[in-house]
């Protein structure tokens, strides 16, 4: 049986969604049981936990063989970085009262780094501190920039004719991904345990930039969409008026500063994989 923590969420659900398309048993894990009501009607057990408890994600991994691990994001936190630490102490605490032979962690492009790269701080500490429970072998899955961040700026697009990019740097192609791809790769990773820790460096099918993103906008909407280059100082009151707080809103311009310094970049750990899904085939159904 594989335990899916986030299963409500962009690849959790694909994570589950894939195991059940295998025969697979599958044990999802939400705070509300109303948002996996689908993937409850397909046949998996649903547990309700706090990723912060260490008893109640004790409680979901008992008995499992594999499980998918992951910090779900908190765009109104106050301290970003402690949440999330807590939240892979948790886990490590939980895997001691219930091990689990093998797990398969989010983690991201530029994990490698201990500093400067704003929320992914997050996935460093959880792959220096996961080992930690003895008993568990890890894949870490080190997923490119979500292909889905775009969707954010789909008003924009379809309103304005423009794609905001803040501090510039539009035709630069860096990787990317979809949510798609992470769920449908972390699940075979889990159908497959390594005999030891593992790395893998997920990107897409090929590099893009922003203004590729327009491009695509433009040929799906039929009329001109071209980026819109803000100075960097602009995010943080930006980013507040869709209601992150000012320590997220700091955390991702800094993730965007080292995304100009070159720290989004795969360190060359472990298996690079491409996945499949293009750019355009997730701008696409958002823009029509």
């Amino acid at each position: 049986m594989y335990v899916v923590f986030g299963a409500n969420g962009n690849t959790g659900k694909v994570v589950a969604s894939t195991l059940l398309a295998r025969g697979k048993k599958v044990r999802v894990v939400a705070r509300d049981a109303a948002k996996v009501a689908d993937l409850a009607a397909r046949g998996a057990e649903v547990v309700t936990a706090d990723v912060l408890d260490v008893k109640g994600v004790a409680r979901a991994l008992s008995g499992a063989e594999g499980a998918y691990l992951l910090v779900p994001p908190d765009a109104a936190s106050t301290d970003l970085v402690g949440r999330g630490r807590k939240i892979v102490d948790t886990y490590v605490a939980a895997l001691a009262e219930s091990p689990v032979r093998h797990a398969v962690v989010l983690s991201s492009v530029g994990a490698q780094h201990a500093a400067g790269t704003g929320p992914i701080v997050i996935t460093h500490y959880a792959e220096t501190t996961l080992p930690k429970a003895k008993g568990t072998t890890f894949t870490f899955v080190r997923a490119a920039y979500f292909m889905e961040n775009i969707l954010g700026n789909v008003p924009a697009m379809k309103g304005d004719g423009v794609l905001p990019v803040f501090g510039g740097g539009e035709s630069y192609p860096f990787p990317m991904i979809a949510t798609k791809d992470i769920g449908e790769v972390a699940a075979e990773a889990l159908l497959a345990p390594p005999s030891e820790h593992a790395w893998i460096e997920l990107s897409g099918p090929e590099e893009y930039a922003l203004a590729d993103a327009a491009r695509f906008a433009s040929k799906t909407l039929g009329r001109e969409v071209k980026p819109l280059v803000l100075p960097l100082d602009a995010m943080v009151p930006t980013l507040a008026q869709f209601g992150f707080s000012a320590n997220v809103a700091g955390l991702y311009r800094e993730m965007t500063e080292g995304l100009g310094k070159g720290l989004m970049a795969f360190e060359g750990k472990g298996k690079a994989v491409r996945g499949k899904v293009r750019l355009e085939e997730v701008l696409g159904p958002a823009l029509r």
